[in-house]
Parts: C-alpha cells; sequence; structure tokens
C-alpha cells in the first residue's frame, strides 16, 4: 500500500477548488497528514494575552491532497487510523466566543502537557486523551469556505467521533475531491462549548479510499455500530432536520418503505446529538444503529 507524508509545511486556511494539490495519490493509500494547532501555534505561553492571536491564521488545514480518478458525485471513505499528538495542548477562554462568552469577563489561556493517555489539567485532575479530528474536508461545490466553517464539504465539523477507529464519509464537489484536514483535539467534550477543545499539533494517519457513483449531500460517519450523518446549518434545529432526514431518506430506501413507516423506526431507534455550538454554522449527528445501514 502506498504512504505519503503530507508536510503542514503545505496548509490552506480555506477549502475551494481553486487551491492546487499538494500531490495527488491513488485510492487505498495510506496518508500521513502532519498538522498544525487550531492557533497556529501562536501560543506558547500563559502569559500571552489573547490580543496576541492573528485570527487570520487559526484553523489551518494541511493539503489538500487531490485523489486519483474522484469525480463530482463519487464519495470519499477515510479510515481514521491513529492520530499522534504533540507534547503540549492549548485551550482558551475567549469573550464573545462560545457558550458562555457573556461570563468571560477576562480572557484567559491554558497551555497543558499531553502525556501517553492522559492530560493533567489541574492537581487532581486529569483528562483522558482521546484525539479527533476537528477540521476535515473537501473542496465545497461553490468557492471558498473557511477552513473554520463547517457546511457540506466537512470543514469545521468538531465531530469528537472522527477519531481512530472510526470512518468518515465525504462528498465530492470537483475533480481529485481536494481533501484537507487539521485542528486536532487531544480531548474535546461535545458541543466544544468554550470555543476550544485541547488543540494540539498531530500526524493524523487515513487510508483514503473511492466509492464511485456513489454521492451524499452531507458528511457520513460510521463506528463500530452507528451509521451518523452529520449536518451543519445556521441553527441546531435546522441541522437537526436535515440530518435526520437525511437518514430517514437512507431507511426508507433501503427497506423500500414510505416516509412514515422510516420516520417512525428512526424515531424508535435513532439518537440526535450535537457536536458543537460555537462555530458559523452549528454541526449536529443523528445516528441509528449499524445493523440497519452497514454502510453508505
Amino acid at each position: 500500500m502506498n504512504e505519503f507524508i503530507i508536510s503542514s509545511d503545505n496548509y490552506i486556511n480555506a477549502m475551494s477548488a481553486d487551491n492546487p494539490a499538494v500531490v495527488t495519490v491513488p485510492p487505498g493509500s495510506r496518508l500521513v497528514f502532519e498538522t498544525h494547532d487550531a492557533l497556529h501555534g501562536q501560543i506558547q505561553n500563559e502569559e500571552q494575552g489573547i490580543d496576541s492571536i492573528n485570527w487570520e491564521r487559526v484553523n489551518p488545514a494541511t493539503g489538500p491532497v487531490a485523489i486519483e480518478g474522484a469525480e463530482p458525485g463519487d464519495t470519499l471513505k477515510i479510515s481514521i487510523e491513529k492520530i499522534v499528538c504533540d507534547s503540549i495542548g492549548v485551550m482558551a477562554a475567549i469573550g464573545g466566543f462560545g457558550a458562555l462568552a457573556d461570563d468571560i469577563v477576562k480572557p484567559g489561556i491554558k497551555v497543558l502537557k499531553i502525556l501517553d493517555d492522559r492530560i493533567p489539567f489541574m492537581e487532581g485532575v486529569d483528562l483522558p486523551l482521546k484525539p479527533m479530528i476537528g477540521v476535515i474536508g473537501t473542496a465545497p461545490a461553490v468557492g471558498a469556505v473557511s477552513c473554520g466553517v463547517p457546511d457540506h464539504h466537512g470543514g469545521n465539523l468538531d465531530c469528537k467521533l472522527v477519531a481512530p477507529g472510526n470512518i468518515l464519509y465525504l462528498p465530492v464537489f470537483h475533480p481529485g475531491a481536494l481533501l484537507a484536514m487539521g485542528d486536532v483535539h487531544a480531548c474535546m467534550g461535545d458541543g466544544e462549548i468554550m470555543g476550544t477543545g485541547v488543540e494540539t499539533a498531530a500526524k493524523v494517519h487515513v487510508t483514503v479510499e473511492l466509492i464511485k457513483g456513489q454521492t451524499i449531500s452531507d458528511p457520513m460517519l460510521e463506528t463500530p455500530d452507528t451509521i451518523y450523518s452529520l449536518v451543519s446549518d445556521e441553527t441546531l434545529e435546522l441541522a437537526s432536520i436535515r440530518a435526520i432526514k437525511n437518514i430517514r431518506n437512507m431507511i426508507a430506501e433501503k427497506f423500500n418503505v414510505d416516509n412514515n413507516t422510516a420516520g417512525m423506526l428512526i424515531s424508535a431507534v435513532g439518537n440526535l446529538e450535537i457536536c458543537q455550538i460555537v462555530d458559523p454554522k452549528l454541526t449536529v449527528r443523528f445516528g441509528v444503529p449499524k445493523s440497519l445501514l452497514s454502510e453508505v
């Protein structure tokens, strides 16, 4: 199997069909993306002020990588194999940002050590090391979309399940797909309520395959026991309805039943969960047991 290393020297701040590919690889290749942290390494210590951050540099994504033969209407299948985090992570409380924005009187920064299996947060409190990918996407259908924004193409999904052992499916809108990723978190809870997880640089190991002629409207995620639709929209309600309809439609087609029957089935066994509520578009996931939908 071919393996390609994508250096963090190659990064973008917006996903677009106009970005030249760093490399073109055949389907089935193993890729190692070397990523910057979400703040692009601008925070080195807790004494720095938030005003030292250049916000135009945040959320860089390494890439993009073109996949041979990928065409509009196809789907990328990305198996996430391993994430190796840097030894340092950063968190921040930023005025005017996040679910608790109104309570942040004084901004703050926390620099954390990342050990082999844990992250010491404060005396007596260790966080579990659970790395995940915050930003991952293909070139969007139209124009350029900041790497800080999630949408149909993926982007800043901030879904904690985009993690080793799981598979992400992304739609292809342009030849080559132009896959890029970054914004790794060593640990992050659902919602990402402060606007940051434990932000860190990392090496992300994935295998990328191509599903020809299989079209999806939004990212899909496969865990060992669940299939999810990941949807980002202006409100949680709009995102939720779209994610639910995506799964409803798949169930209706697979079992050849009407929308009422499919809807009642997923009402009985499906789960609606929040990924993040802090980005310009909000992201949810709706999932059903994998036994109903074995694969996208």
